[in-house]
């Protein structure tokens, strides 16, 4: 049975063998604490995704490509790069070489994708109160990329906890032709991930998760980038 993998350190892991790997302390907490300024000060420039229930500094393209936006995305590309180095520097470059370390290869930006970025979930809104959607990350993988099961995954770093709950529940269960679970997925094996400040969660995109409904005043707020094996030793990444 798979189980989340725990380090202490920042190591070259085979996330495809857990449910997920979750560094603890990846990234410094007075790191973070500068990006949360920094995000929190830019408010003008996050993007309002599905009618306030969340906002992203930096084009999240799933929320792009579920709401029909996906032209805008693309066409914001730069810009949304300009605004998340603006508001958090470094944070960017620090996702890849989070990817780069963990996997052993080398990470690329998808070209004309927008590169890691920062979701905020408001404290008593929708996903606060009941949690999100149980899904995969598979929204930008290519058919081609999906049919062959080529490698994908997902790096979440805690930059601001909420209050209380709010972490990721991750089954022992993965994507297979459908963007819906079925009940035996969702009867499946699960784990619930906890973070603090500076953990980084590492999982396969293909495995099925939901952020879990938290309490409080505080939004929960963390950084997140996607990448997937383009050929060997090479990931490209994207957000």
């Amino acid at each position: 049975m798979r189980s989340v993998l725990v380090l202490d350190r920042i190591d070259l892991v085979s996330y495809r063998d857990h449910l997920a790997v979750l560094v603890r302390g990846a990234v410094p907490v007075d790191t973070c604490a500068r990006w949360v300024r920094g995000v929190l000060a830019a408010r003008d420039a996050w993007t309002s995704d599905f009618g306030g229930e969340q906002f992203a500094l930096g084009r999240a393209f799933y929320t792009h490509f579920e709401t029909g936006h996906s032209d805008d995305y693309f066409r914001d590309a730069p810009a949304s790069d300009a605004r998340v180095q603006d508001a958090a520097p470094g944070l960017q470059e620090a996702m890849r070489a989070l990817v780069g370390v963990m996997t052993g290869s080398r990470v690329v930006q998808r070209r004309g994708w927008c590169g890691p970025g920062v979701h905020v979930f408001p404290a008593g809104e929708k996903v606060a109160r009941a949690g999100g959607v149980v899904h995969f990350d598979v929204e930008g993988l290519g058919r081609h990329h999906l049919d062959a099961r080529k490698p994908a995954l997902s790096l979440v770093v805690m930059l601001q906890p909420p209050s209380a709950q709010g972490g990721l529940r991750v089954w022992d269960a993965t994507y297979h032709g459908s963007e819906h679970p079925t009940d035996e997925q969702l009867a499946a094996h699960s784990e619930l991930v906890t973070y603090e400040v500076g953990d980084a969660l590492l999982f396969d995109s293909y495995r099925l998760h939901q952020i879990q409904p938290f309490d409080g005043a505080r939004d929960r707020i963390t950084a997140t980038v996607h990448a997937a094996e383009i050929s060997r030793g090479v990931f490209e990444s994207w957000f």
